[in-house]
């Protein structure tokens, strides 16, 4: 039975949360205070955190920042309110790897961990096959180069910091160069979910992208948006003598 760190002080969502997960087949862990939740997913092994944004002692976000660079690779999935898009993009910035906005229904809790779950499994396998048949895993660009074995960036010479879902989203498109990728593509290959409305985190991540790779985000070289279609990443590698 997976174990899931439910960080929430609402105590009508604490119920709702656990009589619904525990009949999925997990077994969840109920903490109203941040500090005390922060703690928990320091010390416990647990398969998934659900974490609220406003939370006494330590709100979400910080508990966010601070797992991360603890190096806790747990999937995280923060709650919003519906006015708390500010909170929602930071917390997909620092590491988050989903976000819940309330009112949510049980069902769409279960069916989005159940989609990290699969992304997990699918990210395993891709991991396994990758020395046999992956030969090239650095991406070499005019104005930036992607390596996938010590997942780094560099433009001119320079790191680039992204997140990890950045960092994801961006080995997506140079894998699929030239393609033509659908919002509703991205989000299953990338999130492992195509959830109707969620398409705008995708553009979100695109544009934080274009920022960091792109040498003139307005006027972007690399991922072009295909107005009715989606996106394609248009980069042609460089080639190495």
């Amino acid at each position: 039975m997976k174990k899931i760190l439910v960080v929430e002080d609402d105590v009508a969502i604490q119920l709702l949360l656990k009589y619904n997960l525990t009949q999925a087949g997990y077994e969840p862990t109920i903490i109203a205070d941040g500090k005390e939740g922060y703690l928990a997913a320091l010390k416990g092994n647990y398969a998934h955190i659900l974490l609220d944004v406003m939370l006494p002692n330590l709100d979400g976000i910080e508990i966010t920042k601070k797992l991360r660079q603890e190096k806790v690779k747990t999937p995280i999935m923060i709650i919003t309110a519906k006015n708390q898009e500010y909170d929602k993009i930071i917390g997909l910035e620092l590491g988050a790897d989903d976000y819940l906005t309330k009112p949510f229904s049980p069902r769409e809790v279960i069916a989005r961990l159940k989609a990290i779950e699969r992304r997990m499994e699918l990210t395993k396998e891709e991991q396994y096959v990758a020395p046999k048949e992956e030969l090239n895993n650095v991406y070499v660009f005019e104005d930036f180069t992607l390596d996938l074995d010590q997942v780094k960036v560099l433009k001119d010479g320079v790191a680039v910091k992204l997140t990890p879902k950045e960092f994801e989203l961006l080995a997506y498109f140079v894998k699929r160069a030239g393609k033509v990728l659908s919002r509703e593509k991205l989000l299953n290959g990338v999130w492992g979910y195509d959830y109707v409305g969620q398409t705008r985190m995708v553009d979100m991540h695109v544009s934080h992208l274009r920022e960091k790779i792109e040498p003139d985000p307005k006027a972007p070289r690399y991922i072009q948006t295909l107005r009715g279609f989606g996106y394609r990443f248009n980069g042609k590698e460089k080639t190495l003598v």
